[in-house]
């Protein structure tokens, strides 16, 4: 494979309390062999992020315990909890063709079990929690659980990434349960497309579940578009050309490999190329200053009342901020969305442990945590469990 010019963000250790990350963008690295930049040097730079520098007032809110304090100083304070594996779409990027085996409900995290690790995390200092799946809204108790969740003390946000099939029915009695944010997945503006991704029907219900969102006040609706070459990267400034008169934040994601969804580099549309293409359409976008955990890099459009996020975590990683830790549906505890390690919490809470001995057990995993994920193509060689089990 011929290489192109290619950028690595080196981590340096030498930052004041440990959690402070610096980048220096150096050439020829075989991590990204073959993504030839798209955007030249005076933007790339002008675009680039560097978490060398954490803000003062970022580093000193909400102090956490040191449960959730990694060996590097890095402060957890953002938990995704998986609420099942079973989903309504079956996404070619999630979940293999043949379907994925599901674990047996009874190996399940019940309801007061979620609530319970929940409370954990928050009193520790975790104040966002973000629901995912499989698919959130087709557990039963989805109310129930939003509206526990939100009663805990400390914790300040509670969001949710769906898919948004059913969502449009559901999301008043959310909102009142307390659900603050939410991200909604689509790929494609194009319904033909969506069935052949989806390998199932229902674009025009996604579309009113975004519209829902809007009127309820949800400011601003996400929108998460994994985009792969030769699928739907034609669609990128289609998206764009959402945020003109809507309040809707664009995420384009890199297509990232896991178990069964048949990664390819030659189906990854690097950062520089998309932001190639948005900054040739849209020549009045303007970078936004991101918060040192932030996952995305932003950015405004002249004219445009929503916003345009790019997540980089294949060409462009952002370890050196990662405050998020994972509880997958069967009670399994992840540190890094790209590593093989898990801890089940499930089998020590249903054995009777207290919350002393949990957290004892959590605070052991995050300080297993490693300084940064595998480079990508050592991702796609790397066993990991399909997304549709981890939670999106």
């Amino acid at each position: 494979m011929r290489s192109g010019i290619s950028k690595i963000f080196q981590w340096h250790r030498g930052c004041r309390n440990l959690s402070l990350a610096k980048y220096t963008i150096l050439y020829g690295s075989r991590d990204t062999q073959g993504l030839s930049g798209h955007v030249d040097g005076s933007t790339l730079k002008m675009f680039s992020t560097s978490c060398g520098a954490f803000a003062e007032d970022a580093i000193k809110d909400n102090p956490v315990s040191d449960m959730l304090v990694d060996s590097f100083g890095r402060q957890h304070t953002y938990l995704r909890i998986s609420l099942t594996e079973r989903c309504n779409l079956r996404c070619q990027y999630c979940m293999p063709a043949e379907g994925a085996e599901l674990t047996p409900s009874q190996e399940l995290l019940s309801t007061n079990e979620i609530v319970r690790l929940a409370n954990l995390f928050v009193s520790s200092g975790v104040h966002k929690i973000r629901l995912t799946g499989g698919e959130p809204t087709i557990r039963k108790d989805i109310e129930e659980i939003c509206l526990q969740l939100s009663a805990l003390n400390g914790l300040k946000t509670l969001a949710m990434t769906t898919n948004g099939i059913i969502l449009d029915r559901k999301l008043p009695s959310l909102k009142e349960c307390g659900l603050s944010l939410l991200n909604i997945s689509l790929d494609t503006l194009v319904p033909a497309k969506f069935e052949f991704m989806t390998r199932r029907k229902g674009h025009e219900r996604i579309m009113k579940s975004i519209d829902a969102a809007i009127d309820l006040g949800y400011n601003p609706v996400k929108l998460n578009c994994v985009v792969m070459r030769g699928f739907n990267d034609d669609e990128i400034c289609d998206f764009v050309e959402l945020t003109r008169d809507k309040l809707i934040n664009v995420r384009f994601i890199e297509f990232m490999p896991f178990d069964g969804n048949v990664w390819n580099v030659k189906k990854l549309v690097p950062y520089s190329e998309m932001l190639d293409r948005v900054v040739k359409r849209f020549p009045g976008l303007q970078r936004i200053r991101d918060h040192p955990s932030e996952t995305a890099k932003n950015f405004r459009i002249d004219g445009h009342q929503g916003t345009v996020s790019f997540i980089t975590s294949m060409t462009e990683h952002f370890c050196a901020g990662c405050n998020r830790l994972r509880l997958l549906a069967d009670g399994n505890f992840k540190v890094c969305l790209f590593g093989p390690s898990e801890v089940s919490l499930r089998e020590p809470l249903r054995q009777g442990v207290d919350d002393i001995e949990l957290k004892e057990i959590i605070g052991a995993a995050v300080k297993r945590k490693k300084a940064a994920h595998a480079g990508m193509f050592d991702i796609a060689k790397t066993p990991n469990r399909p997304m549709i089990h981890i939670g999106g």
